[in-house]
């Protein structure tokens, strides 16, 4: 009886951590688009426009 239960509680567990890792790829996606979007344009994308829902950082260089 004891095996069971505590084979039960190990899956709520692994769904946690595995929902944890889900979010964070995710978060990890969308931030890092964000990143490449506002970084350098290569070699013939230079006069190409921002998509509007990316956000437009200021650094020192645009300033």
């Amino acid at each position: 009886m004891m095996t069971l239960m505590a084979a039960g509680a190990g899956g709520a567990d692994l769904s946690i951590f595995t929902a944890v890792y889900v979010v964070g790829f995710i978060a990890a996606v969308a931030i890092g688009s964000i990143a490449w979007y506002n970084s350098k344009r290569p070699p013939g994308w230079e006069d190409k426009e921002r998509p509007k829902v990316v956000p437009k950082i200021d650094t020192e260089e645009n300033s």
